[in-house]
């Protein structure tokens, strides 16, 4: 018997393929299309109708050709490999740092290779800054120079040849230079949530989940565009007393005009 037939995704996903029907007018008729394909009876991890409404909502960004330009920055977690990809220099290195080394020779290959990182990591800022062609070619070569070098600390190699397979990812801010080189940004922005979760668990249903998520980004959002929160909701509210204060995505739009 095939590997896909003792697979429940591989069959679920042929099901969804060979369905004529691929444009739906609302939740509630995607809902009716997973009943009928009988996602919606399993019990499973992941989910597969979380897995598979997420699949046709990146379906509907791609047809509809919306965030054609967008690059998504990850930390190499297989749900984020989608359209154009970009990888976390910081978990990169980070799988270096962590690695368990025996021997004095294993340890200072260890620190040459994370100190040529570092180096080819701050040449990477720089270019930010001045991009031009004769430098991406050069940072191109070095990289596989850093990657493809052979230490004789076997783990280590394979790491390394590990990496350099992820060559494209790594290094896209050549040619999207505006592209972070680490999920710094991201990750704080969630840090308040994750520190209240260790401290009173997570919330009790998915109403109470949308409620945290929304104030979250409105928080996040009003700090960064230096609007206090308080104030914001006051206008929203209309609040007697308040000062007006556009809504957020008029902001947004404002400030990336061109002065």
């Amino acid at each position: 018997m095939s590997a896909a037939k003792n697979d429940p995704s591989a069959t679920l996903i042929a099901r969804l393929a060979e369905q004529p029907e691929t444009a739906f007018a609302d939740q509630a008729a995607w809902s009716a299309h997973l009943d009928r394909l009988g996602f919606t009876v399993l019990s499973t991890t992941p989910n597969p109708v979380q897995i598979a409404t997420e699949g046709a909502i990146w379906g509907s960004i791609h047809a509809h050709d919306f965030l054609r330009d967008a690059v998504v920055l990850s930390d190499d977690a297989g749900q984020f490999a989608v359209g154009r990809h970009a990888l976390c220099w910081v978990h990169a290195e980070r799988l270096v740092h962590k690695l368990d080394a025996f021997t004095d020779h294993n340890r200072a290959a260890q620190q040459r290779v994370r100190k040529l990182i570092w180096d080819f990591y701050a040449d990477l800022k720089s270019y930010q800054t001045n991009p031009n062609n004769n430098r991406r070619l050069a940072l191109r070569a070095r990289f596989d120079r850093i990657f493809r070098h052979r230490t004789g600390f076997v783990t280590l190699d394979r790491l390394l040849a590990r990496l350099h397979a992820n060559k494209a990812e790594l290094l896209m801010v050549l040619d999207r230079p505006e592209t972070p080189l680490h999920t710094n940004g991201s990750e704080n922005d969630i840090r308040c949530q994750v520190t209240r979760r260790k401290v009173s668990a997570g919330t009790r249903s998915d109403l109470g989940r949308d409620c945290r998520d929304a104030f979250l980004g409105l928080t996040k959002t009003c700090a960064k565009l230096g609007v206090a929160i308080w104030d914001y909701l006051g206008s929203r509210l209309r609040v007697p007393g308040q000062p007006v204060i556009p809504p957020l995505p008029d902001i947004v739009r404002c400030r990336g005009q061109p002065t």
